[in-house]
Protein backbone atom coordinates (compact mmCIF):
# COMPACT_ATOMS: atom_id res chain seq x y z
CA UNK A 1 0.00 0.00 0.00
CA UNK A 2 1.64 3.13 0.70
CA UNK A 3 2.69 4.33 -2.66
CA UNK A 4 3.94 7.89 -3.44
CA UNK A 5 0.40 9.33 -4.89
CA UNK A 6 -1.75 10.70 -2.34
CA UNK A 7 -5.45 8.86 -3.27
CA UNK A 8 -8.75 9.73 -2.97
CA UNK A 9 -10.77 8.16 -0.22
CA UNK A 10 -12.76 6.27 -2.76
CA UNK A 11 -9.36 4.25 -4.27
CA UNK A 12 -8.52 3.29 -0.77
CA UNK A 13 -9.05 -0.35 0.36
CA UNK A 14 -11.68 -0.52 2.38
CA UNK A 15 -8.92 -3.01 4.56
CA UNK A 16 -7.08 0.24 5.40
CA UNK A 17 -9.89 1.86 6.32
CA UNK A 18 -11.77 1.94 10.05
CA UNK A 19 -15.26 0.91 10.26
CA UNK A 20 -17.66 3.13 11.18
CA UNK A 21 -20.47 1.48 10.07
CA UNK A 22 -20.06 0.02 13.36
CA UNK A 23 -21.51 3.18 15.26
CA UNK A 24 -24.41 3.64 12.12
CA UNK A 25 -24.91 1.11 9.23
CA UNK A 26 -26.38 3.93 7.24
CA UNK A 27 -26.57 7.95 7.21
CA UNK A 28 -30.45 7.51 7.37
CA UNK A 29 -29.83 5.38 10.70
CA UNK A 30 -27.95 8.74 12.01
CA UNK A 31 -30.69 10.79 10.79
CA UNK A 32 -33.58 9.27 12.44
CA UNK A 33 -31.52 9.25 15.71
CA UNK A 34 -30.56 12.94 15.50
CA UNK A 35 -34.64 13.51 15.62
CA UNK A 36 -35.17 11.09 17.99
CA UNK A 37 -32.49 12.82 20.37
CA UNK A 38 -33.81 16.48 19.75
CA UNK A 39 -37.33 15.65 20.37
CA UNK A 40 -36.13 13.95 23.94
CA UNK A 41 -34.13 17.03 25.21
CA UNK A 42 -36.82 19.12 26.49
CA UNK A 43 -38.16 16.28 28.79
CA UNK A 44 -35.37 17.15 30.86
CA UNK A 45 -36.58 20.82 31.54
CA UNK A 46 -39.26 19.14 33.14
CA UNK A 47 -36.97 18.95 35.80
CA UNK A 48 -35.57 22.15 36.07
CA UNK A 49 -36.20 23.78 39.82
CA UNK A 50 -37.50 20.21 41.15
CA UNK A 51 -34.18 18.10 41.93
CA UNK A 52 -34.51 18.72 45.51
CA UNK A 53 -37.57 17.32 45.78
CA UNK A 54 -36.56 13.94 46.11
CA UNK A 55 -34.01 11.67 44.94
CA UNK A 56 -36.09 9.85 42.57
CA UNK A 57 -36.62 13.05 40.89
CA UNK A 58 -32.60 13.94 40.68
CA UNK A 59 -32.05 9.69 39.71
CA UNK A 60 -34.26 10.25 37.05
CA UNK A 61 -32.87 13.81 35.86
CA UNK A 62 -28.89 12.31 36.03
CA UNK A 63 -30.11 9.01 34.36
CA UNK A 64 -31.91 11.07 31.57
CA UNK A 65 -29.10 13.24 30.76
CA UNK A 66 -26.63 10.33 30.79
CA UNK A 67 -29.19 8.19 28.28
CA UNK A 68 -29.33 11.16 26.04
CA UNK A 69 -25.65 11.85 26.31
CA UNK A 70 -23.94 8.26 25.41
CA UNK A 71 -26.45 8.34 22.04
CA UNK A 72 -25.54 12.49 21.25
CA UNK A 73 -21.88 11.14 22.06
CA UNK A 74 -22.34 8.78 19.09
CA UNK A 75 -23.71 11.18 16.42
CA UNK A 76 -21.21 14.00 17.33
CA UNK A 77 -18.32 11.25 17.16
CA UNK A 78 -19.63 9.57 14.08
CA UNK A 79 -20.54 12.91 11.98
CA UNK A 80 -16.98 14.38 12.95
CA UNK A 81 -15.01 11.18 12.29
CA UNK A 82 -16.76 11.18 8.67
CA UNK A 83 -15.28 14.60 8.06
CA UNK A 84 -11.86 13.89 8.87
CA UNK A 85 -11.51 11.01 6.62
CA UNK A 86 -12.38 13.73 4.27
CA UNK A 87 -13.18 17.15 4.64
CA UNK A 88 -13.71 17.81 0.97
CA UNK A 89 -17.17 16.45 1.70
CA UNK A 90 -19.86 18.35 2.36
CA UNK A 91 -22.66 16.12 3.39
CA UNK A 92 -20.62 15.46 6.28
CA UNK A 93 -19.58 18.80 6.64
CA UNK A 94 -23.23 19.75 7.18
CA UNK A 95 -23.99 17.13 9.49
CA UNK A 96 -21.06 17.72 12.04
CA UNK A 97 -22.45 21.13 11.77
CA UNK A 98 -25.79 19.52 12.69
CA UNK A 99 -24.35 17.46 15.43
CA UNK A 100 -22.50 20.75 16.84
CA UNK A 101 -25.29 22.22 17.05
CA UNK A 102 -27.35 19.82 18.69
CA UNK A 103 -24.59 19.37 21.14
CA UNK A 104 -24.77 23.23 22.10
CA UNK A 105 -28.55 22.68 22.55
CA UNK A 106 -28.00 19.84 24.58
CA UNK A 107 -25.97 21.75 26.85
CA UNK A 108 -28.93 24.77 27.11
CA UNK A 109 -30.99 22.14 28.42
CA UNK A 110 -29.07 20.47 31.31
CA UNK A 111 -27.40 23.84 32.24
CA UNK A 112 -29.45 24.01 35.63
CA UNK A 113 -28.12 20.99 36.89
CA UNK A 114 -25.11 21.71 38.32
CA UNK A 115 -25.88 25.11 39.70
CA UNK A 116 -29.14 23.07 41.35
CA UNK A 117 -26.78 20.05 43.17
CA UNK A 118 -24.43 22.88 44.27
CA UNK A 119 -27.75 24.40 46.18
CA UNK A 120 -28.81 21.49 47.96
CA UNK A 121 -28.10 21.41 51.49
CA UNK A 122 -25.07 18.70 52.71
CA UNK A 123 -27.21 16.95 54.53
CA UNK A 124 -30.12 16.56 51.93
CA UNK A 125 -27.47 15.19 49.58
CA UNK A 126 -26.36 12.77 52.19
CA UNK A 127 -30.15 12.11 53.04
CA UNK A 128 -30.54 11.16 49.37
CA UNK A 129 -27.74 8.92 49.15
CA UNK A 130 -28.58 7.17 52.08
CA UNK A 131 -32.07 6.06 50.98
CA UNK A 132 -31.37 5.62 47.41
CA UNK A 133 -28.95 2.99 46.21
CA UNK A 134 -29.12 3.32 42.53
CA UNK A 135 -28.17 7.34 43.09
CA UNK A 136 -24.70 5.80 44.63
CA UNK A 137 -23.00 5.47 41.41
CA UNK A 138 -23.49 9.42 41.05
CA UNK A 139 -21.93 9.77 44.68
CA UNK A 140 -18.66 10.91 43.41
CA UNK A 141 -19.74 13.08 40.68
CA UNK A 142 -21.99 14.32 43.02
CA UNK A 143 -18.77 15.01 45.93
CA UNK A 144 -16.91 16.51 43.31
CA UNK A 145 -19.77 19.19 42.89
CA UNK A 146 -20.17 19.18 46.24
CA UNK A 147 -16.27 19.62 47.30
CA UNK A 148 -15.97 23.15 45.40
CA UNK A 149 -19.10 24.98 47.39
CA UNK A 150 -17.00 27.50 49.49
CA UNK A 151 -15.89 28.34 46.06
CA UNK A 152 -19.28 29.20 44.59
CA UNK A 153 -20.93 32.24 45.66
CA UNK A 154 -24.31 33.87 45.70
CA UNK A 155 -26.89 33.38 42.85
CA UNK A 156 -26.80 37.08 42.12
CA UNK A 157 -22.42 36.60 41.92
CA UNK A 158 -22.96 33.95 39.90
CA UNK A 159 -25.04 35.47 37.48
CA UNK A 160 -22.88 38.47 37.42
CA UNK A 161 -19.65 36.19 36.98
CA UNK A 162 -21.59 34.50 34.30
CA UNK A 163 -21.98 37.29 32.13
CA UNK A 164 -18.10 38.11 32.11
CA UNK A 165 -17.14 34.69 30.56
CA UNK A 166 -17.11 35.52 27.01
CA UNK A 167 -14.93 39.15 28.01
CA UNK A 168 -12.74 37.06 29.96
CA UNK A 169 -11.74 35.25 27.05
CA UNK A 170 -10.65 38.35 25.07
CA UNK A 171 -7.14 37.65 25.81
CA UNK A 172 -7.41 34.47 24.50
CA UNK A 173 -8.63 35.29 21.32
CA UNK A 174 -7.08 38.65 21.03
CA UNK A 175 -3.51 36.11 20.80
CA UNK A 176 -5.28 33.93 18.68
CA UNK A 177 -6.07 36.74 16.12
CA UNK A 178 -2.55 38.05 16.40
CA UNK A 179 -0.54 34.89 16.10
CA UNK A 180 -2.95 32.81 13.77
CA UNK A 181 -4.09 36.02 11.34
CA UNK A 182 -2.74 39.03 11.44
CA UNK A 183 0.77 37.70 11.65
CA UNK A 184 2.78 37.09 8.40
CA UNK A 185 6.61 35.86 8.68
CA UNK A 186 8.69 36.97 5.63
CA UNK A 187 10.05 34.73 3.09
CA UNK A 188 13.98 32.76 3.28
CA UNK A 189 15.78 30.33 1.61
CA UNK A 190 15.08 26.48 2.28
CA UNK A 191 17.40 23.59 1.76
CA UNK A 192 17.57 24.42 -2.12
CA UNK A 193 18.16 28.03 -1.90
CA UNK A 194 14.56 28.48 -2.71
CA UNK A 195 12.76 31.29 -1.45
CA UNK A 196 10.00 30.27 0.80
CA UNK A 197 7.32 32.30 2.87
CA UNK A 198 8.12 31.16 6.66
CA UNK A 199 4.76 29.77 8.84
CA UNK A 200 4.73 28.50 12.16
CA UNK A 201 4.40 24.70 10.85
CA UNK A 202 7.09 25.41 8.33
CA UNK A 203 9.21 26.58 11.28
CA UNK A 204 8.95 23.59 13.24
CA UNK A 205 10.32 21.46 10.16
CA UNK A 206 13.08 23.96 9.35
CA UNK A 207 14.43 23.79 12.83
CA UNK A 208 14.77 20.27 12.25
CA UNK A 209 17.07 20.77 9.28
CA UNK A 210 20.86 19.80 8.76
CA UNK A 211 21.57 23.33 7.01
CA UNK A 212 22.11 25.30 9.79
CA UNK A 213 21.65 28.23 7.68
CA UNK A 214 18.08 27.08 7.11
CA UNK A 215 17.79 27.37 10.99
CA UNK A 216 19.39 30.08 11.75
CA UNK A 217 17.21 32.52 9.09
CA UNK A 218 13.92 30.62 10.30
CA UNK A 219 14.72 31.65 13.85
CA UNK A 220 16.02 34.89 13.20
CA UNK A 221 12.67 35.64 10.95
CA UNK A 222 10.24 34.43 13.29
CA UNK A 223 11.21 36.12 16.63
CA UNK A 224 12.02 39.00 14.78
CA UNK A 225 8.40 38.68 13.49
CA UNK A 226 7.55 38.63 16.95
CA UNK A 227 9.22 41.31 18.16
CA UNK A 228 7.55 43.54 16.44
CA UNK A 229 4.41 42.81 18.38
CA UNK A 230 6.29 42.67 21.21
CA UNK A 231 4.39 45.38 23.74
CA UNK A 232 0.95 43.96 22.39
CA UNK A 233 1.88 40.69 23.16
CA UNK A 234 2.81 41.61 26.33
CA UNK A 235 0.00 43.54 27.11
CA UNK A 236 -2.12 40.85 25.98
CA UNK A 237 -0.79 38.59 27.98
CA UNK A 238 -0.77 40.44 31.25
CA UNK A 239 -4.43 40.86 30.71
CA UNK A 240 -4.64 37.31 30.68
CA UNK A 241 -2.69 36.23 34.27
CA UNK A 242 -4.43 39.34 34.86
CA UNK A 243 -8.66 37.45 34.38
CA UNK A 244 -6.78 34.55 35.94
CA UNK A 245 -5.83 36.24 39.20
CA UNK A 246 -9.49 37.64 39.35
CA UNK A 247 -11.52 35.07 39.01
CA UNK A 248 -9.10 33.31 41.59
CA UNK A 249 -9.53 35.72 43.80
CA UNK A 250 -13.35 36.73 43.67
CA UNK A 251 -13.52 32.76 44.98
CA UNK A 252 -11.56 32.77 47.67
CA UNK A 253 -8.46 30.89 46.72
CA UNK A 254 -5.55 31.96 48.03
CA UNK A 255 -3.63 31.82 44.41
CA UNK A 256 -4.79 31.29 40.57
CA UNK A 257 -2.63 27.77 40.63
CA UNK A 258 -4.70 26.86 43.63
CA UNK A 259 -7.96 27.67 41.76
CA UNK A 260 -6.53 25.81 38.36
CA UNK A 261 -5.38 22.87 40.11
CA UNK A 262 -8.46 22.48 42.43
CA UNK A 263 -10.73 21.45 39.01
CA UNK A 264 -9.27 17.80 39.69
CA UNK A 265 -8.55 18.34 42.91
CA UNK A 266 -4.32 18.32 42.49
CA UNK A 267 -2.96 19.26 45.34
CA UNK A 268 -0.21 22.83 44.80
CA UNK A 269 2.39 20.63 46.14
CA UNK A 270 2.67 18.12 43.09
CA UNK A 271 3.23 21.41 40.80
CA UNK A 272 6.06 22.75 43.34
CA UNK A 273 7.31 19.22 43.62
CA UNK A 274 7.98 18.93 39.47
CA UNK A 275 9.45 22.04 39.73
CA UNK A 276 12.09 21.59 42.30
CA UNK A 277 12.78 18.15 41.42
CA UNK A 278 13.53 19.57 37.78
CA UNK A 279 16.28 22.16 39.22
CA UNK A 280 17.46 19.09 41.56
CA UNK A 281 18.38 17.12 37.90
CA UNK A 282 19.18 19.97 35.48
CA UNK A 283 22.99 19.05 35.16
CA UNK A 284 21.45 15.31 33.55
CA UNK A 285 20.11 18.01 31.16
CA UNK A 286 23.27 20.47 30.81
CA UNK A 287 24.85 16.94 30.44
CA UNK A 288 22.77 16.27 27.33
CA UNK A 289 23.59 19.34 26.04
CA UNK A 290 27.02 18.76 25.64
CA UNK A 291 26.31 15.45 23.84
CA UNK A 292 24.66 17.37 21.35
CA UNK A 293 27.35 19.81 21.61
CA UNK A 294 29.89 17.01 20.61
CA UNK A 295 27.78 15.08 17.97
CA UNK A 296 26.73 18.12 15.88
CA UNK A 297 30.64 19.08 16.00
CA UNK A 298 29.94 22.86 16.28
CA UNK A 299 32.29 25.49 18.36
CA UNK A 300 29.25 27.13 19.56
CA UNK A 301 25.52 25.45 20.31
CA UNK A 302 22.67 28.30 19.60
CA UNK A 303 19.03 27.71 20.45
CA UNK A 304 18.61 27.20 16.74
CA UNK A 305 20.24 24.13 17.05
CA UNK A 306 18.67 22.44 19.73
CA UNK A 307 16.38 20.42 17.68
CA UNK A 308 19.12 19.61 14.77
CA UNK A 309 19.17 16.12 13.86
CA UNK A 310 21.94 14.12 15.54
CA UNK A 311 21.58 10.82 14.31
CA UNK A 312 20.16 10.51 10.54
CA UNK A 313 16.63 8.33 10.61
CA UNK A 314 19.12 5.57 9.76
CA UNK A 315 16.72 4.44 6.63
CA UNK A 316 14.58 2.51 8.98
CA UNK A 317 11.90 1.40 6.99
CA UNK A 318 8.74 -0.51 9.17
CA UNK A 319 5.82 -1.19 7.38
CA UNK A 320 2.69 -1.00 9.08
CA UNK A 321 2.15 -4.58 9.65
CA UNK A 322 5.72 -5.02 10.91
CA UNK A 323 5.19 -1.83 12.99
CA UNK A 324 1.79 -4.15 14.46
CA UNK A 325 3.94 -6.67 14.90
CA UNK A 326 6.75 -4.90 17.35
CA UNK A 327 4.45 -3.15 19.15
CA UNK A 328 2.69 -6.29 20.27
CA UNK A 329 5.95 -7.36 21.30
CA UNK A 330 6.86 -4.60 23.15
CA UNK A 331 3.57 -4.95 24.95
CA UNK A 332 3.64 -8.33 25.89
CA UNK A 333 4.48 -7.67 29.50
CA UNK A 334 1.00 -6.21 29.78
CA UNK A 335 -0.11 -9.57 29.94
CA UNK A 336 -2.62 -11.66 27.80
CA UNK A 337 -5.75 -9.72 28.80
CA UNK A 338 -4.45 -6.65 27.25
CA UNK A 339 -2.53 -8.31 24.06
CA UNK A 340 -5.96 -9.91 23.56
CA UNK A 341 -7.95 -6.33 23.29
CA UNK A 342 -4.33 -4.74 21.74
CA UNK A 343 -5.14 -7.08 18.46
CA UNK A 344 -9.07 -6.98 18.71
CA UNK A 345 -8.08 -2.92 17.77
CA UNK A 346 -6.04 -4.18 15.14
CA UNK A 347 -8.20 -6.49 13.30
CA UNK A 348 -11.78 -5.09 14.12
CA UNK A 349 -11.69 -1.35 11.76
CA UNK A 350 -10.87 0.66 14.86
CA UNK A 351 -8.04 1.92 12.80
CA UNK A 352 -8.01 4.34 9.44
CA UNK A 353 -4.78 3.75 8.51
CA UNK A 354 -2.93 5.50 5.55
CA UNK A 355 -3.53 9.40 4.21
CA UNK A 356 -5.81 10.09 1.48
CA UNK A 357 -6.66 13.41 -0.02
CA UNK A 358 -8.66 15.46 2.49
CA UNK A 359 -8.24 13.61 5.40
CA UNK A 360 -7.12 15.47 8.92
CA UNK A 361 -3.54 15.10 9.64
CA UNK A 362 -1.44 13.60 12.52
CA UNK A 363 -3.29 11.38 14.53
CA UNK A 364 -5.89 10.72 17.38
CA UNK A 365 -7.97 8.36 19.72
CA UNK A 366 -11.33 8.96 19.70
CA UNK A 367 -14.84 6.82 19.76
CA UNK A 368 -17.87 6.35 22.07
CA UNK A 369 -18.82 4.81 25.28
CA UNK A 370 -21.54 2.67 23.20
CA UNK A 371 -19.05 1.91 20.88
CA UNK A 372 -16.01 1.40 20.44
CA UNK A 373 -12.51 3.15 20.22
CA UNK A 374 -11.16 4.24 17.17
CA UNK A 375 -7.78 5.44 15.67
CA UNK A 376 -6.73 7.75 12.99
CA UNK A 377 -3.45 7.62 11.30
CA UNK A 378 -1.29 8.94 8.31
CA UNK A 379 1.12 6.11 8.65
CA UNK A 380 4.68 6.79 7.22
CA UNK A 381 6.16 3.25 7.26
CA UNK A 382 9.22 4.76 9.69
CA UNK A 383 9.75 4.85 13.26
CA UNK A 384 7.64 8.21 13.92
CA UNK A 385 4.67 6.10 12.66
CA UNK A 386 5.46 2.93 14.53
CA UNK A 387 5.48 5.03 18.07
CA UNK A 388 2.52 7.55 16.80
CA UNK A 389 0.40 3.52 16.96
CA UNK A 390 1.70 2.70 20.14
CA UNK A 391 1.02 5.99 21.31
CA UNK A 392 -2.54 6.19 20.32
CA UNK A 393 -3.47 2.23 20.63
CA UNK A 394 -2.36 3.50 24.67
CA UNK A 395 -5.09 6.13 24.96
CA UNK A 396 -7.62 3.57 22.69
CA UNK A 397 -7.49 0.76 25.12
CA UNK A 398 -7.26 3.15 28.14
CA UNK A 399 -10.83 4.09 26.89
CA UNK A 400 -11.56 0.53 25.66
CA UNK A 401 -11.46 -0.56 29.51
CA UNK A 402 -12.88 1.83 31.28
CA UNK A 403 -15.83 1.63 28.97
CA UNK A 404 -16.00 -2.15 29.98
CA UNK A 405 -16.28 -1.49 33.37
CA UNK A 406 -17.36 2.27 34.46
CA UNK A 407 -20.63 3.40 34.00
CA UNK A 408 -20.93 6.55 31.35
CA UNK A 409 -20.44 9.23 34.10
CA UNK A 410 -17.12 8.44 34.77
CA UNK A 411 -16.09 7.16 30.75
CA UNK A 412 -13.92 10.29 30.25
CA UNK A 413 -10.06 10.80 31.66
CA UNK A 414 -8.99 13.89 33.13
CA UNK A 415 -5.80 15.36 31.52
CA UNK A 416 -3.68 14.57 34.59
CA UNK A 417 -3.89 11.30 33.69
CA UNK A 418 -4.79 10.74 29.82
CA UNK A 419 -1.45 10.97 28.22
CA UNK A 420 -0.07 8.17 31.25
CA UNK A 421 -1.75 5.30 29.19
CA UNK A 422 -0.39 6.63 25.86
CA UNK A 423 3.17 7.08 27.13
CA UNK A 424 3.44 4.34 29.23
CA UNK A 425 3.42 2.19 26.10
CA UNK A 426 5.58 4.49 24.15
CA UNK A 427 8.44 3.45 26.85
CA UNK A 428 7.51 -0.07 26.63
CA UNK A 429 7.96 0.08 22.90
CA UNK A 430 11.24 2.22 23.36
CA UNK A 431 13.14 -0.25 25.66
CA UNK A 432 11.96 -3.17 23.53
CA UNK A 433 13.26 -1.53 20.39
CA UNK A 434 16.63 -1.06 22.67
CA UNK A 435 16.85 -4.71 23.25
CA UNK A 436 16.53 -6.21 19.85
CA UNK A 437 18.31 -3.82 18.05
CA UNK A 438 21.36 -3.86 17.00
CA UNK A 439 22.67 -2.16 14.77
CA UNK A 440 24.72 0.84 16.08
CA UNK A 441 23.33 3.93 14.29
CA UNK A 442 20.02 2.76 14.89
CA UNK A 443 20.57 2.22 18.39
CA UNK A 444 22.22 5.68 18.44
CA UNK A 445 18.77 6.88 16.44
CA UNK A 446 16.57 5.71 19.59
CA UNK A 447 18.32 6.66 22.04
CA UNK A 448 17.76 10.11 20.72
CA UNK A 449 14.58 10.02 20.35
CA UNK A 450 14.10 9.03 24.02
CA UNK A 451 16.31 11.67 24.75
CA UNK A 452 14.11 14.14 22.86
CA UNK A 453 11.09 13.02 24.37
CA UNK A 454 12.31 13.63 27.96
CA UNK A 455 13.73 17.07 26.70
CA UNK A 456 10.45 18.49 25.13
CA UNK A 457 8.20 16.66 27.40
CA UNK A 458 9.73 16.61 30.57
CA UNK A 459 11.96 19.58 30.76
CA UNK A 460 10.69 21.98 28.38
CA UNK A 461 7.33 21.87 30.20
CA UNK A 462 8.29 22.42 33.29
CA UNK A 463 9.85 25.77 32.49
CA UNK A 464 6.99 26.81 30.95
CA UNK A 465 5.14 25.87 34.43
CA UNK A 466 7.57 27.45 36.43
CA UNK A 467 7.19 30.60 33.74
CA UNK A 468 3.53 30.64 34.64
CA UNK A 469 4.22 30.29 38.19
CA UNK A 470 6.28 33.42 38.39
CA UNK A 471 4.39 35.35 36.60
CA UNK A 472 1.23 34.94 38.47
CA UNK A 473 2.71 35.07 41.28
CA UNK A 474 4.31 39.31 40.51
CA UNK A 475 0.58 40.03 39.61
CA UNK A 476 -0.64 38.67 42.60
CA UNK A 477 2.34 40.60 44.75
CA UNK A 478 0.82 43.81 42.61
CA UNK A 479 3.93 43.67 39.78
CA UNK A 480 3.28 44.41 36.43
CA UNK A 481 4.24 42.54 33.50
CA UNK A 482 5.93 44.30 30.62
CA UNK A 483 7.69 43.57 27.78
CA UNK A 484 11.47 43.45 29.54
CA UNK A 485 10.44 41.90 32.23
CA UNK A 486 8.98 38.80 30.61
CA UNK A 487 12.00 38.49 28.29
CA UNK A 488 14.20 38.79 31.55
CA UNK A 489 12.33 36.48 33.02
CA UNK A 490 12.15 34.24 30.15
CA UNK A 491 15.97 34.74 29.35
CA UNK A 492 16.98 33.42 32.87
CA UNK A 493 15.01 30.05 32.72
CA UNK A 494 16.84 29.71 29.83
CA UNK A 495 19.65 29.76 31.47
CA UNK A 496 19.05 28.00 33.95
CA UNK A 497 17.32 24.82 32.04
CA UNK A 498 20.46 24.33 28.90
CA UNK A 499 23.46 25.49 30.69
CA UNK A 500 26.51 26.77 29.80
CA UNK A 501 27.17 24.84 26.56
CA UNK A 502 24.33 27.06 24.37
CA UNK A 503 24.61 30.58 23.04
CA UNK A 504 21.54 32.07 24.25
CA UNK A 505 20.71 34.15 21.21
CA UNK A 506 18.65 37.09 22.29
CA UNK A 507 15.77 36.69 20.69
CA UNK A 508 15.08 33.38 22.61
CA UNK A 509 13.80 36.12 25.22
CA UNK A 510 10.40 36.20 23.19
CA UNK A 511 9.61 32.84 22.91
CA UNK A 512 7.28 33.22 25.63
CA UNK A 513 5.09 35.39 23.30
CA UNK A 514 4.06 32.43 20.88
CA UNK A 515 2.86 29.88 22.89
CA UNK A 516 -0.68 29.16 23.26
CA UNK A 517 -0.67 27.64 26.15
CA UNK A 518 0.10 30.63 28.21
CA UNK A 519 -3.38 31.37 27.79
CA UNK A 520 -4.75 27.91 28.94
CA UNK A 521 -2.48 28.55 32.46
CA UNK A 522 -1.26 25.92 34.44
CA UNK A 523 -2.24 23.36 31.60
CA UNK A 524 1.00 22.40 30.37
CA UNK A 525 2.45 21.13 33.84
CA UNK A 526 0.41 18.29 33.40
CA UNK A 527 2.47 16.95 30.38
CA UNK A 528 5.29 16.71 32.31
CA UNK A 529 3.42 14.93 35.57
CA UNK A 530 1.63 12.73 33.42
CA UNK A 531 5.19 12.08 31.20
CA UNK A 532 7.25 10.66 34.93
CA UNK A 533 3.95 8.56 35.85
CA UNK A 534 4.52 6.49 32.32
CA UNK A 535 8.12 6.04 33.12
CA UNK A 536 7.64 4.97 36.31
CA UNK A 537 4.78 2.59 35.55
CA UNK A 538 6.52 1.43 32.42
CA UNK A 539 9.35 0.41 34.61
CA UNK A 540 7.15 -1.30 37.36
CA UNK A 541 5.77 -3.60 34.88
CA UNK A 542 8.94 -4.59 33.26
CA UNK A 543 10.55 -5.06 37.15
CA UNK A 544 7.23 -6.27 38.80
CA UNK A 545 5.68 -8.38 36.42
CA UNK A 546 1.70 -9.49 36.88
CA UNK A 547 1.09 -7.28 40.34
CA UNK A 548 2.23 -4.53 38.73
CA UNK A 549 0.42 -5.46 35.34
CA UNK A 550 -2.85 -6.30 37.38
CA UNK A 551 -2.83 -2.92 39.54
CA UNK A 552 -2.22 -1.00 36.25
CA UNK A 553 -5.21 -2.80 33.89
CA UNK A 554 -7.30 -1.71 37.44
CA UNK A 555 -6.28 2.08 37.10
CA UNK A 556 -7.26 1.86 32.58
CA UNK A 557 -10.68 0.21 34.40
CA UNK A 558 -11.53 3.18 36.56
CA UNK A 559 -11.85 5.78 34.17
CA UNK A 560 -12.74 9.01 35.88
CA UNK A 561 -14.30 7.40 39.44
CA UNK A 562 -11.55 8.62 41.14
CA UNK A 563 -9.75 11.56 41.32
CA UNK A 564 -6.32 11.69 39.36
CA UNK A 565 -4.20 11.12 42.08
CA UNK A 566 -6.03 8.32 43.95
CA UNK A 567 -6.52 6.95 40.23
CA UNK A 568 -2.15 7.12 40.28
CA UNK A 569 -1.85 5.80 43.54
CA UNK A 570 -3.76 2.42 43.28
CA UNK A 571 -1.25 2.14 40.23
CA UNK A 572 1.61 2.27 42.41
CA UNK A 573 2.70 6.15 41.45
CA UNK A 574 2.17 8.99 44.17
CA UNK A 575 2.70 11.68 42.19
CA UNK A 576 2.15 13.98 45.60
CA UNK A 577 5.57 12.74 46.29
CA UNK A 578 8.96 13.52 44.32
CA UNK A 579 9.61 10.13 43.49
CA UNK A 580 8.18 9.56 40.51
CA UNK A 581 10.39 12.61 38.89
CA UNK A 582 13.16 11.00 40.51
CA UNK A 583 12.68 7.60 38.87
CA UNK A 584 12.19 9.24 35.71
CA UNK A 585 15.36 11.15 35.68
CA UNK A 586 17.30 7.39 36.65
CA UNK A 587 15.91 6.81 33.17
CA UNK A 588 16.93 9.64 31.79
CA UNK A 589 20.91 9.10 33.17
CA UNK A 590 20.46 5.76 32.22
CA UNK A 591 20.09 6.72 28.37
CA UNK A 592 22.75 9.07 28.78
CA UNK A 593 25.17 6.55 29.44
CA UNK A 594 23.68 4.42 26.57
CA UNK A 595 24.08 7.60 24.41
CA UNK A 596 27.60 8.42 25.46
CA UNK A 597 28.81 4.60 25.05
CA UNK A 598 27.74 4.77 21.27
CA UNK A 599 29.79 7.42 20.65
Amino acid sequence: MPTKKILKRSEVDDKFKWSLENLFPTDEQWNDTYNLISDKLSALSAFQGKLEESSDSLLKCLALSDEISVTLDRLYVYSNMRLHQDSTNAYYQAQSNRAEMLVINFMGHTSFIIPEITELRPEVLKKFLTENNKLKVYEHFIENIVRKNTHVLSKKEEALLAKTEEMSNAPQDIFAMINDADIKFPNIKNEDGEDVQLTKGRYVTMMESNDVNVRKSAFEALYDTYIKQKNTLAQTYYSSVKKDVFYAQVRNYPSALAQALDDDNIPVSVYDNLVESVHKYLPLMHRYVKIRKKLLGVDELHMYDLYAPLVEDADITINYEDAKKKVAEALAPMGQNYVNALNEGFNGGWIDIYENEGKRGGAYSWGTFSGHPYVLLNHADNINSMFTLAHEMGHALHSYFTWKKQPYIYSGHKIFVAEVASTCNEALLMEHMLKTTTDKTARKYLINYFLEQFKGTFFRQTMFAEFERITHKMVEDGQPLTCEELCKIYRSLNKQYFGDDVVLDDRIDMEWARIPHFYNAFYVYQYATGYSAAIALSRKILAEGQTAVDAYLDFLSKGNSEYSIDLLKGAGVDMTTCQPFENAMAVFEDLLNKMEAEL
